[in-house]
């Protein structure tokens, strides 16, 4: 389907996409100081300061975290109801910005995966709905979300009582996601649409000696690059095609430095991404075998760890297809079903395990880009801060019109 991204809203009668309009200039400057002082991990004091101040005005209900500097509002509607979750991650990863923009980071980290909008367009949200408070049937609870980038911050915020902070547990969670194509294009699609990752980590233990004489030592150095060359084979001929695995071996460690040394052991590890728990199953159980088989047939050891980290994040088919509707009623043919799922992860898993829950794709890519636009995490990704106001009114549709079907 070919898509066209147009100026905001295809709804100009829509009050929400209006009102989104009309906070476009605060909500970019808000992402533009985030994006000029990224923080990384689990404490962000200066983002949560900044997300604490902007939703002051608004007199929600608020709570922050202990185990990390999350920020959890609640916003009680004038009617009761049940309530809705709205979530936004809040790190950057640790890359020294490359794209050239005015407010271009320079502390040695970045917001390569766009969690800066996320912030500015949940804070968005939050202001469209406070103006709408009296109408909403029920309650939303907006989550300001540290350590996406490997930290698992969503599994910490539910240890600390993130779907209890109302009373009961949300009906459906809702996320937006930016990243790379047609301006103002959302993506979604029900069950899976995200990889669960997995690292895994390869030590072959052999006997050292000098380069001269490699027949009285166990080199592990060849080992190590066949175990690289046998974790592809493994790859292609142990898995379905249609049930996707991705594996990247994306660190090797071996010697000091001398070049006529033969060192006593050899390092590597790297990332696998898989669509199944059938999948990865096979992973966990038969990565650590491929190894050793290699190894053993040198003469040498491995010691072997595969650890499980985020689960795939899987898209409630009824919320999701409500979800589409409501978005395509005031945003038109820019809603389209994603085709397949990504390989990336994404700790949103941990909320769609408790909630049925929907995570959709912004694209936002600048306009009038030389040639491709840059992928997420990559140092010259850029985004293009205009979807904001639409990024803010879809979060609050989504919100107001789940309280408003379940109300009935």
């Amino acid at each position: 389907m070919k898509v066209t991204a147009n100026s905001p809203g295809d709804a100009p009668g829509d009050p929400f996409v209006t009102r989104g309009s009309a906070l476009l200039p605060a909500l970019v400057e808000l992402r533009r100081a985030i994006h000029a002082e990224p923080e990384l991990g689990l404490h962000l004091p200066k983002t949560q300061r900044r997300v604490l101040d902007a939703l002051a005005p608004l007199g929600l209900e608020v709570h922050t975290g202990t185990a990390l500097t999350s920020v959890v509002a609640v916003l009680r509607g004038g009617r009761p109801g049940p309530s809705v979750l709205l979530r936004a991650d809040m790190d950057a990863l640790p890359l020294r910005e490359a794209a050239d923009v005015p407010y271009r980071s320079s502390n040695g980290a970045m917001h390569a995966c766009g969690h800066d909008l996320h912030v500015a367009g949940l804070v968005g949200a939050a202001r469209i709905l406070h103006a709408h408070r009296d109408e909403l049937a029920g309650d939303v609870v907006f989550m300001f979300q540290p350590g996406e980038e490997g930290f698992g911050g969503a599994r910490l915020m539910l240890d600390e009582g993130l779907l209890e902070v109302t009373g009961e547990r949300p009906v459906a969670a809702y996320a937006v996601h930016v990243g790379p194509g047609p301006r103002g294009t959302f993506l979604t699609r029900p069950g899976t649409v995200t990889a669960s990752s997995s690292t895994f980590s390869v030590e072959v233990s052999g006997r050292g000696g000098h380069g001269s004489r490699p027949h009285e030592a166990v080199d592990p150095v060849p080992v190590l690059a066949e175990i690289v060359l046998g974790l592809q084979s493994f790859v292609t001929r142990r898995f379905d095609v249609f049930d996707p695995v991705v594996l990247s071996v994306t660190n090797l460690a071996a010697g000091t430095g001398a070049a006529n040394v033969i060192p006593g052991s050899a390092r590597l590890s790297g990332t696998v991404r898989t669509m199944s728990p059938e999948a990865l199953a096979v992973m966990e159980a038969e990565l650590p075998r491929v190894a050793a088989g290699i190894a053993d047939a040198h003469g040498a050891t491995v010691s072997t760890e595969v650890v499980t980290g985020y689960p795939s994040v899987v898209n409630d088919p009824a919320t999701t297809g409500r979800a589409v509707d409501v978005l395509r009623a005031s945003f038109g043919a820019r809603v389209v079903e994603s085709p397949r799922p990504t390989m990336g992860a994404e700790d949103f898993s941990y909320v769609t395990q408790e909630v049925p829950g929907t995570m959709l794709m912004l694209l936002a890519s600048p306009p009038g880009l030389a040639g491709p636009p840059a992928p997420n995490h990559s140092p010259h990704a850029m985004f293009d801060d205009g979807v904001l106001g639409d990024q803010a009114a879809a979060l609050a549709l989504l919100a107001a019109r789940t309280l408003a079907g379940a109300a009935r």
